[in-house]
């Protein structure tokens, strides 16, 4: 029950303070933050003490089942941590938008279809709550209901869509094939006897939702959807999409591969080498792409395509050491993208600046956002003792140790020249933003630091990256 409660809190209190419309200001603010401690409060119990819960039997050996596990456990940690900080930030945030009510529904509903996913214990309630994930979240970048960002949504939506059937068929196969329960369990529960004979229709059912589930990840060739609708979604959406929901194609990774198909039959096949060039040709094009964008948003959206694919390449390598270097890595890049998305919105609420040209001197401004936008910037290229630092450090071990023939040189190799097109892109803003030049004329530049409502929120995230480069590579080491 206390699992049914982290789900079903926030969608049905958080719809239910939308419908009821409370004035706009304190009163509203306070009901959206009960709702948002209670979740964290009925999510923390699930967490810690939830047992396994068989909700529906739809036939034999397919239930809908909730399990927290140690995964499970880290992803949703990830999930009630970010939601928490964005919906501060958001209070003052969305003062510039309309129909927030509205906005705020969609939010908590997606926070709960995200428990869900993390709490799922086999693959037709994973796939099931996947795609309430995708559904909830689509009004989150609908939201302005302007021309671009109706355009967005259908394209977040119809490549969702037609990942997830990709998807879909892995879970068939994987199903026909399996044995027992089906429940997820480190290892998989394959029945080799049974594939024996059929295995290259099944490798190709694999890889075939590796690329569907790998959609909602931002992995080549389905990364389309998340540099269009990152920039036109409000900035605390974009946090969200890009820091958590976005992860939920990596949980589904995991959940198939290491807990359901297991590691052994996928090792040494054509489907891990294909796996880990699509993950290094993403992260690579990523950067790039990052790299020559000037709308901020934008760029940090192509980051997040890169940047997710550095947990893809992780997992790619089928070893419990890259699978400890991917979730630490999903914890990283959920702290620092989304402080970093939550200072772009700062830049538009504040100043309506969207590009990176425009952004000399915004340090005299405001510098506890570019501190903060630093600290995160720092942590993504990599720079000790920050989240990004010790998450590619485990990734890179787990490569050289794990991955097959030329891969264990070149995957630490894209990760060095990723970290260098990441300084390149995130560093020279910090730059111009405290060190204009001389020809710049500040004179006429007034304080514009937001509230706390908007800077506690990133300050707490810096904070989290900071726990995750010193502790969370022990961490991860007790959860399996």
């Amino acid at each position: 029950m206390l699992t049914m409660l982290a789900v079903l809190f926030p969608a049905v209190a958080g719809v239910y303070v939308a419908l009821k419309k409370f004035p706009e200001g304190k009163k509203r603010n306070d009901a959206y933050t009960l709702v948002v401690m209670l979740t964290d409060f009925f999510g923390i119990l699930a967490i810690a003490f939830s047992r396994p819960l068989t909700l529906f039997v739809f036939s034999k050996n397919v239930t809908f089942l909730f399990a927290f596990d140690g995964v499970g456990r880290f992803a949703a940690a990830a999930v009630l941590i970010l939601y928490t900080a964005v919906t501060f930030y958001a209070y003052e945030y969305m003062t510039m938008e309309e129909e927030v009510d509205s906005f705020f529904a969609f939010y908590f509903l997606s926070m709960g279809a995200m428990i869900a996913v993390c709490a799922s214990g086999n693959l037709v309630t994973l796939y099931l709550c996947f795609e309430l994930a995708t559904l909830t979240s689509v009004p989150l970048v609908l939201h302005e209901k302007t021309e671009e960002s109706i355009k967005a949504a259908v394209k977040y939506l119809f490549y969702s869509i037609a990942g997830a059937l990709l998807g879909l068929l892995g879970v068939f196969f994987t199903y026909y094939y399996g044995s027992g329960e089906r429940a997820f369990v480190l290892g998989g529960f394959l029945d080799r006897t049974a594939l024996a004979g059929h295995e290259g229709a099944f490798l190709f059912a694999i890889f075939a939702a590796l690329i569907g589930f790998g959609t909602k990840a931002g992995m080549y060739p389905m990364h389309g959807w998340l540099p269009a609708a990152h920039p036109i979604a409000p900035a605390p959406a974009s946090a969200l999409l890009s820091g958590v929901i976005a992860k939920a194609g990596i949980v589904a990774v995991i959940r198939l591969i290491y807990f359901s198909v297991g590691v052994d039959a996928l090792r040494g096949t054509w489907v891990q080498t294909l796996w880990m060039c699509l993950a290094m040709l993403t992260i690579f094009m990523g950067s790039m792409m990052a790299f020559k964008e000037k709308i901020l948003k934008k760029r940090l959206a192509y980051s997040t395509v890169s940047q997710i694919s550095y947990i893809m390449l992780a997992l790619s390598t089928l070893s419990l050491d890259g699978l400890r270097g991917g979730l630490v890595h999903m914890m990283a890049h959920a702290s620092a993208k989304g402080t970093l998305f939550l200072v772009a919105g700062i830049f538009i609420y504040k100043l309506g600046v969207r590009d990176v040209d425009s952004l000399k001197g915004i340090g005299r401004q405001m510098p506890v956002t570019m501190w903060c936008f630093l600290i995160a910037g720092l942590s993504l290229v990599g720079i000790p003792p920050l989240g990004g630092f010790t998450s590619k450090w485990l990734i890179a071990g787990a490569a050289i140790g794990n991955a097959p023939g030329g891969f264990a040189i070149a995957a630490p190799v894209m990760l060095l020249i990723s970290a260098l097109l990441t300084a390149g892109y995130l560093l020279p803003i910090v730059i111009d933003a405290f060190f204009p030049g001389k020809d710049f004329d500040g004179s006429a530049l007034e304080p514009a630091e937001p509230t706390r409502l908007m800077t506690i929120p990133m300050i707490c995230l810096c904070t989290v990256s900071l726990l995750v480069g010193v502790f969370g590579g022990s961490i991860v080491e007790v959860l399996f």
